[in-house]
């Protein structure tokens, strides 16, 4: 590095932004986490001794410090320290790194770790790249990643790392964090006269929703935004705080893991008949972004497979809010989709519509049995081959039901519906029972009067 790289090289730490000059250079600056790396805890017992001989995956939501631990261990550490993000780099680099690392350990003996930020965006041949370097221990991964690392990273490199997970910073964490950047002379503002006011601070707390990041950046915006008093003092009120961050931070992404466990609180809430807990995760949904479109597909598949015909209306009024929110959009759109979702959720509930893969696993498991003759169509065959003949019109009876059977052969007697007794399907189940109770009796009368024969 020369002269004009090293000023550059000031000049940008510098200028860099406070969540960046703010981070964590010890074990002991880092806030929060410490089921993982408080005092005694595994992982920093391994940091501090630089021991760190097995791979670790670090999952978390952003801005909970998975690249700040990281580079506390590259401080800490007497390994040679790598560090790639999986969205710029690829399989070339890793390449390099490989072979430098292969060289390193030819000549000096120095272990060589490498931290791949975002590694869940490699895909399985990239991973699959890494995955023999990592086995035979030539270099040990830290992987950072906001994906459950057992859905997005090959099992293969999962097993042969330790996985620790991240959680959100509390308020309190935020905090600490926003108070050590007020009073820091060297990184944050304690050069500077601030005076956030405790309306303020407890307004980014809250909107940080657990992310360092973001509580660093609203405060850096609020006071180089804030021209000085009289009296030389920056003064941060509720007022700036509110326009620094105008909205809670809330960890969702479509692709990722929020995403489908949101979606599952929802469900699981509208199945569960809770309207209070199916309101919120809807308005999660609908607050970070989701497609509405998607929510409705859900409620109209919940409708048939969790209401069914304890209330066939359900099918009715989710189809009807699909259809009113393409006719009027956000953000009116939310009342048929608040509608729907309170619908389903105080309906009388039924899964007995998956009698359906009882009949469906029937035939993969014995096949398909043959149409009784009965039951074929007459159009066609019924002069040469009979087809149709026997077929009892229901209409032609009282009640317009005749207890006929309509099952193969050698199925009859076999049942797949089984109706509930929840709400309409309580009717269904009545008249079910006493329509099967008929046909097992004309079917016994029938076996009696060919055996009397």
């Amino acid at each position: 590095m020369d002269l004009f790289d090293h000023a550059m090289h000031e000049r940008m730490q510098n200028e860099s932004p406070l969540a960046d000059r703010m981070r964590p250079q010890t074990l002991d600056e880092i806030i929060g986490q410490d089921h993982i790396i408080g005092e005694g805890r595994l992982l920093r017992r391994a940091i501090q001794a630089d021991r760190m001989f097995s791979s670790i995956i670090l999952y978390g939501p952003p801005g909970t410090g998975k690249t700040t631990l990281a580079r506390v261990i590259s401080n800490l550490t007497k390994a040679h320290f790598e560090s790639l993000s999986a969205v710029l780099a690829g399989v070339a680099d890793l390449r390099k790194v490989i072979t430098e690392a292969t060289e390193r350990r030819k000549l000096y003996h120095r272990r060589t770790i490498l931290f791949i930020d975002e590694v869940h965006r490699w895909n399985k041949s990239q991973q699959d790249a890494l995955l023999p370097h990592v086995e035979t221990g030539l270099v040990t991964l830290i992987g950072a990643t906001t994906q459950n690392p057992y859905f997005d990273v090959i099992k293969a490199l999962v097993s042969r790392s330790r996985v620790f997970e991240m959680h959100s910073l509390t308020e309190e964490d935020v905090r600490q964090i926003l108070t050590r950047a007020l009073e820091d002379p060297e990184r944050g503002y304690g050069k500077l006269k601030v005076a956030l006011s405790p309306e303020a601070m407890a307004h980014l707390m809250r909107m940080a929703g657990g992310d360092a990041r973001n509580a660093l950046n609203a405060l850096e915006l609020a006071v180089e935004t804030t021209m000085p008093d009289r009296e030389g003092i920056i003064r941060v009120g509720l007022d700036v705080a509110q326009e620094s961050i105008q909205k809670r931070a809330v960890m969702y992404d479509k692709n990722d893991d929020a995403h489908y466990d949101t979606i599952s609180a929802f469900i699981k809430s509208v199945r569960g008949s809770d309207p209070d807990a199916a309101l919120y995760w809807l308005a999660k949904m609908l607050y970070a972004g989701e497609d509405p479109r998607f929510i409705l597909r859900r409620l109209v598949i919940l409708a048939g497979e969790d209401i069914g015909l304890a209330d066939p209306m359900g099918l009715v009024v989710a189809n009807a809010a699909a259809q009113a929110y393409e006719y009027i959009g956000l953000p009116e759109g939310v009342y048929p989709i608040t509608e729907a979702t309170l619908y389903l959720a105080t309906a009388p509930k039924s899964n007995s519509a998956g009698a359906y893969y009882a009949a469906l696993a029937e035939i993969q498991e014995n096949g398909a049995g043959p149409v009784p003759v009965h039951l074929m169509d007459a159009s066609r065959d019924a002069k040469g081959l009979g087809h149709g003949q026997g077929y009892d019109y229901p209409h032609n009876h009282d009640g317009h039901w005749t207890p006929q059977q309509y099952l193969p052969t050698t199925m009859i007697g076999k049942s797949f519906y089984n109706p509930s007794d929840q709400g309409y399907e309580a009717q269904v189940q009545e008249r079910v029972q006493r329509w099967r109770a008929a046909q097992d009796k004309a079917l016994a009368d029938l076996r009696k009067e060919a055996g009397g024969e």
